[in-house]
């Protein structure tokens, strides 16, 4: 997709992958991808003209996490436009009713590979092999990996050829604490969990600082991402904005 309007003389090629359908081992609810985290960024990046196309992890049709949709009961994000808009689009909705498994991802096809967060990824990624696979891929071919949200949550596996985590040395941001802890109060309250129990098997605050990355965040459901060389990281759900224009800027250098 692009805009005749644009001069898409430096378009880009972008792979943006979303988490399949799981079910949380917390919770035992139905898990997938957030909706703003890939709708903003594919909004942003065809915006400016350049080409995303959607993958997941193993292929196939994908559920966004129901408190993304933002036409849901929540009304956890209702102010969602973008996605609203996205959801009734039939075109849209056939790319992600039908993805091609992040193994068909050519390195060399694209310019740089997007990981969607939602509560999938932190129950879906470990074994998501091709797609921590195809991240370090990218990563050591000089070309820009980004990871939103709980998506973040690869840097825990994603290890160099060297053996090295990816994430070591660099300062990234992902899903805070006082985030994971607002959300552990919310579904307490509505009795969903006992209060000996986290929606969250781990956190991604405390891995990142585990294997020696450089962990910041701009506090609680405030907008934010970060670069650091070829590796570009955004905080939560209210980042996928900010992400796709640090994204977007890298790929204009």
């Amino acid at each position: 997709m692009s805009h005749k309007n644009l001069n898409t003389a430096n378009a880009k090629k972008v792979a943006i992958v979303i988490s399949n359908p799981g079910t949380s081992t917390t919770g035992g609810w139905p898990v997938g991808f957030w909706w703003s985290e890939l709708t903003h960024p594919y909004f942003k990046l065809t915006e400016k003209g350049h080409e995303a196309e959607i993958f997941s992890y193993f292929g196939g049709k994908c559920e966004a996490d129901a408190l993304s949709n933002p036409e849901d009961p929540s009304q956890w994000q209702p102010e969602d436009v973008i996605s609203r808009g996205y959801i009734h689009d039939p075109a849209f909705m056939k790319k992600v009713d039908d993805t091609k498994p992040a193994k068909d991802i050519d390195v060399t096809e694209f310019d740089a590979l997007v990981v969607v967060g939602g509560q999938g990824p932190m129950f879906l990624l470990e074994k998501a092999a091709d797609t921590i696979q195809k991240f370090v891929e990218f990563y050591e071919a000089g070309k820009f990996v980004v990871a939103l949200c709980h998506g973040v949550a690869i840097l825990k596996y994603a290890r160099l050829s060297s053996g090295e985590y990816l994430a070591k040395g660099k300062t990234v941001t992902g899903f805070a604490n006082i985030e994971e802890d607002y959300s552990d109060e919310s579904v307490w309250s509505m009795n969903l969990l006992p209060k000996d129990k986290h929606v969250m098997p781990w956190r991604i605050e405390d891995e990142l600082k585990a294997i020696g990355a450089n962990y910041i965040q701009a506090g609680l459901w405030r907008g934010f991402a970060i670069r650091d060389g070829f590796l570009i990281t955004g905080q939560q759900n209210f980042s996928g904005s900010e992400t796709a224009d640090v994204l977007i800027q890298a790929l204009g250098e």
